[in-house]
């Protein structure tokens, strides 16, 4: 099975992990050295991408931030699939532990969250792109959005957060573009018995893992505020731009608004919940008409 890998001879305990989305084969991993990995797998054809991912990681253990550590990568012995090794991070998902924790916590463990933020992107510009965000994004977005208006489950407030998008689209010209994370959630937090954060799951899909930093802010885990609010703070280390809240209420607009479509072809039973989404970014931004989400303006642990 695992022909071709460089260490896999030294492999002792192979466990199967079937949990996420992202379509690769993954796998818990113990040597004869007891030392704890997670395999990827893929197919060849993402090569490229899988390349990068794992560059990326090289880079952010060379400054020492808390994800993975990249051990190996490479194809696979038959050419069809490409591996990728990690180091195995233990402890629980942030969505188990942050709501366990009190207010104070969950703000202070995000204050954490987003400082790792800000040097993730902090080490990830990319030079020489030679297409505007605006372009890359809307070449995603914009076939959704049409997608919606032509099949979307209709809703109040469905024009309003429509109207949003357009008016401020123009915001994304000549954005500075990086590396992103592209799935930055509590499910992708890891909290370890010293309550110390790790980030994992850097299998981005969209825009092949480069935009514009702040669209890392899409799932910034809401349903708790204060951590939401504590990762904003600590991105900006107190002083959040208006400009930030802005485009943070775009990207929220666009994302719950296309994720209707989605919903109603490949998880129906996710439907009622995006649907209630997006009747809350109408309350939180006061039908579109503020910027700075109440949730954020009510929270007592910000600043």
């Amino acid at each position: 099975m695992f022909e071709g890998i460089t260490i896999a001879d030294t492999f002792s305990t192979v466990k199967e992990i079937t949990k996420g989305m992202s379509g690769d084969r993954k796998y818990y991993i113990e040597t004869i050295e007891s030392r704890k990995l997670l395999l990827r797998i893929t197919e060849a054809s993402h090569y490229e991408t899988k390349k990068k991912d794992y560059e990326f990681l090289l880079c952010l253990n060379k400054v020492g931030l808390p994800v993975p550590e990249a051990v190996d990568f490479g194809l696979c012995e038959d050419g069809a699939s490409v591996y990728m090794l990690l180091e195995w991070m233990e402890g629980d998902e942030a969505e188990k532990v942050v709501p366990t924790m009190t207010k104070d916590k969950q703000y202070s463990i995000g204050v954490t969250s987003g400082q790792i933020l800000k040097g993730i992107h902090e080490n990830s510009t990319i030079n020489g792109m030679n297409r505007d965000w605006y372009d890359r994004y809307f070449d995603v977005i914009q076939p959704r959005i049409e997608a919606y208006k032509n099949e979307g489950v209709l809703f109040e407030g469905a024009d309003e957060i429509l109207s949003f998008i357009e008016e401020n689209k123009h915001l994304l010209h000549e954005r500075r573009q990086g590396r992103i994370h592209g799935d930055f959630h509590l499910g992708n937090l890891i909290i370890n018995e010293k309550e110390e954060l790790f980030v994992i799951d850097w299998q981005t899909v969209d825009f092949e893992g480069v935009g514009d930093p702040w669209v890392d802010f899409i799932n910034i885990g809401i349903e708790h505020p204060a951590f939401a609010a504590g990762q904003i703070d600590g991105y900006f280390n107190h002083q959040v731009p208006e400009e930030f809240w802005r485009m943070q209420a775009l990207y929220l607009s666009v994302s719950a608004i296309t994720s209707i479509v989605w919903a109603k072809y490949f998880a129906p039973e996710r439907l009622e919940s995006i649907l209630e989404l997006n009747k809350k970014v109408m309350k939180w931004y006061d039908g579109m008409n503020r910027v700075i989400p109440t949730w954020y303006r009510e929270c007592k642990y910000t600043r």
